[in-house]
């Protein structure tokens, strides 16, 4: 048995979860705390109501990742809400970065979002199931 076959432990994936969820309620909460801070790296936004919106289902999908690494169904869950959200942000980064219609900073959080599919994609991300 490889390395990369072993089944993760569900401590390695509850980490993963978590992680991933304070890095989106992090994320979520940014512009919501100080627009002036988040605007100054990501550039001003003319729909302050959208831009409120996708932080707040940031911030929301977030805890619930961070609450769902308790239980191996939880995990489950978290593990789908992670690709779904790092995929569809990854998305929108890669799309409208070329077009000019978002900063070229926007490519950090491409990398992040690389990184967090990775990751679910990964040993550490696969869920035992029991």
């Amino acid at each position: 048995m490889s390395i990369d076959d072993r089944p993760t432990r569900p401590n390695q994936a509850a980490t993963l979860a978590r992680a991933h969820g304070a890095f989106n309620v992090v994320g979520g909460l940014w512009p919501l705390v100080s627009r002036r801070s988040f605007e100054a790296i990501f550039g001003s936004k003319y729909d302050r109501w959208l831009q409120f919106t996708v932080a707040g289902l940031l911030a929301g999908n977030g805890l619930v990742q961070l609450t769902a690494a308790r239980t191996p169904a939880g995990l489950a869950s978290a593990r789908r809400l992670g690709l779904t959200t790092a995929g569809w942000l990854l998305a929108i980064d890669l799309i409208y970065v070329p077009k000019g219609t978002i900063r070229k900073t926007y490519l950090l959080d491409a990398a992040m979002e690389i990184g967090w599919l990775a990751a679910w994609q990964g040993r550490y991300g696969r869920i035992e199931s029991t």
